[in-house]
């Protein structure tokens, strides 16, 4: 069978404009027409990369609401547990054994007081999400009882 492409009109052909969203208002802007900014992010770590980690692009469809988006991250203070969080769990995210501190450190490209900074800080996130939500089970104190 020959692959002859998408049918003419189909707005996921080769002439179909790229677009993407403003991170501010959610609106589709054609990728010519949008602004962008790097700016420091503890929470932002590469699938792949780890250069790339700690930086996240944004995007926006005006001026005003880049400036808005810029001074978020600006007002956001920068973790380093939290990046290092991020590494631990992008090196361990398809193996299913237990590892050695020291192994899961050199994975993530830390050292071990890093590795177990970041792992003590997602813990203690962890703790923190199941008091507020709960276990799943409808509760938000964590153990199940009816109120």
């Amino acid at each position: 069978m020959d692959d002859l492409g998408p049918p003419a009109g189909d707005p996921t052909g080769n002439d179909a404009e790229a677009l993407d969203l403003c991170d501010q208002c959610g609106r589709a802007v054609a990728d010519a027409d949008l602004l962008g900014a790097l700016v420091p992010d503890s929470s932002a770590v590469h699938a792949t990369d780890p250069d790339l980690d700690g930086r996240r692009v944004l995007l926006a469809c005006s001026v005003d609401h880049l400036a808005t988006l810029i001074e978020e991250y600006r007002r956001r203070r920068f973790v380093p547990e939290e990046q290092w969080a991020g590494k631990v769990c992008r090196a361990l995210a398809d193996i299913d054994e237990p590892l050695p501190l020291s192994v899961v450190a050199r994975m993530s490209g830390l050292s071990e007081h890093q590795a177990v900074q970041g792992v003590e800080w997602h813990n203690a996130r962890a703790r923190e999400w199941r008091e507020r939500f709960g276990n799943g089970d409808g509760n938000g104190d964590g153990n199940g009882a009816e109120h």
